[in-house]
């Protein structure tokens, strides 16, 4: 049986007592601190690991390079026994290749013919490329000095065995495998995929394709929750859309657990009479509704069904996209044995105007032209377009700011999220 971590407790999601408004970091360092690993164990084969989790580290079962090689096509010799000047050392009979090591020693004072990637014979520390010797009745000819141990790479200078390969935690890419088989593994200890559940809530909502009556809109927030969890490694499970019925609600949210990991839910996640995600969280005694102090996507309601944690986002795409990328992105890194991720951001200067007043941290939907962050026209959080349109987020502290073109601002990119 895959080895499985403890559910996590119902009261992760809590907030400390008199907690109100919570500012962003407030809210990430909460994430971070109160979730761990939900996923089993397993091995898989080293072909089948590429966007796996690494589940505990890698050690080096052999040294690469296993054994001390020339770097280029030449001629090999001992460097202690050439000085300055012309040399000509009698060539051995013979030669050694990748794959076909020369047999035998090469005496000092003496040279062999040694083709890239083979090993180094006995005798030989030393190679002199092939464009710098004459060759000709058994002996090469060249001009010393050469430093002693040139085009040469020495056993284990790139990992030794018993090393540290590669480290736990890790989203395994291509060049991970190549390093993973290059030091002898052949199967990987990696983490189960998280499995993510996506649910749609709410009257309002339409399948896209069919009749939207007067008031209603097409569901734009599972494909793109879906397409996100599946750009970010996990396995997306469609959990389909639920009217406001809180019966409803409840049995898809029951028929859920033991098929997925998390959920993330869209819409129902405030306070009013029809946001049914938080009151039937409520009922169960394990939600914590944080008002974020964040443009946009204030309400965020974090909670537990049946050990199952939920996130549930604000119905808004624009809001829905920002909160999984700032809160539930990294949060779900924890719970897929990854640790805590903070995207990477650069400071670039502005080409836009800006006033911001104090108290929120906001993102604006931006992209970078010549060097300079732009920002999308307009901040409306109902412009779905923006999303598309743009390449990654400004983001602006919680403080007030008063922005001018060429003021310097923090861009990070989509692509430091994982999208």
């Amino acid at each position: 049986m895959p080895l499985k971590p403890p559910p996590l407790r119902n009261d992760c999601f809590a907030l400390p007592p008199g907690v109100d408004w919570t500012p962003v970091d407030t809210a990430l360092t909460m994430l971070q601190r109160r979730l761990a690993p939900v996923v089993a164990r397993e091995h898989v084969p080293l072909d089948a690991g590429l966007g796996r989790v690494l589940a505990e580290d890698l050690l080096a079962y052999r040294s690469n390079p296993p054994e001390a090689n020339t770097a280029v096509d030449g001629y090999g010799f001992a460097g202690g026994s050439v000085g300055a000047g012309d040399v000509v050392l009698p060539l051995v009979e013979g030669r050694s290749a990748a794959g076909a090591p020369f047999a035998g020693r090469v005496p000092e004072g003496s040279a062999v013919r040694v083709l890239t990637g083979a090993a180094l014979p006995e005798g030989v520390d030393t190679v002199v490329l092939d464009e710098d010797c004459a060759t000709g009745d058994g002996q090469v000819a060249f001009r010393g000095p050469v430093k002693r141990g040139a085009n040469t790479r020495k056993a284990g200078e790139d990992v030794a065995e018993g090393a540290l390969a590669l480290s736990a935690g890790r989203v395994l890419t291509p060049a991970d495998l190549a390093l993973a088989a290059a030091v002898g593994h052949s199967a990987l200890p990696v983490f189960s995929r998280l499995r993510i559940g996506v649910l749609s809530t709410g009257d309002e909502i339409v399948e896209p394709g069919n009749r939207a009556a007067p008031g209603q809109i097409f569901d734009a927030n599972r494909p793109m929750l879906l397409s996100m969890a599946t750009r970010f490694g996990y396995e997306a499970i469609d959990l389909g859309h639920v009217r406001d019925n809180r019966d409803v609600l409840r049995a898809r949210l029951d028929g859920a657990v033991g098929a997925v990991d998390a959920i993330l839910t869209s819409g129902g996640a405030s306070a009013g009479d029809e946001d049914h995600v938080s009151a039937l969280l409520r009922d169960t005694g394990a939600l914590a509704e944080w008002r974020i102090a964040l443009k946009p996507g204030r309400p965020l309601a974090l909670g537990m069904w049946q050990g199952v944690p939920v996130f549930g986002l604000p119905g808004n795409p624009v809001a829905a996209f920002v909160c999984t990328l700032v809160f539930a992105r990294p949060a779900m890194g924890l719970l897929a044995g990854t640790g805590w991720q903070a995207p990477v951001g650069f400071d670039v200067p502005s080409a836009f105007t800006k006033r911001k007043k104090p108290g929120r941290r906001e993102y604006l939907r931006a992209r970078i032209r010549e060097g300079r962050a732009e920002v999308f026209a307009s901040e409306g959080s109902g412009r779905v377009s923006g999303l598309s349109w743009a390449e990654g987020f400004v983001e602006l502290d919680d403080g007030a700011r008063d922005i001018a073109p060429g003021d310097i601002v923090r861009f990070i990119p989509f692509g430091s999220f994982g999208l």
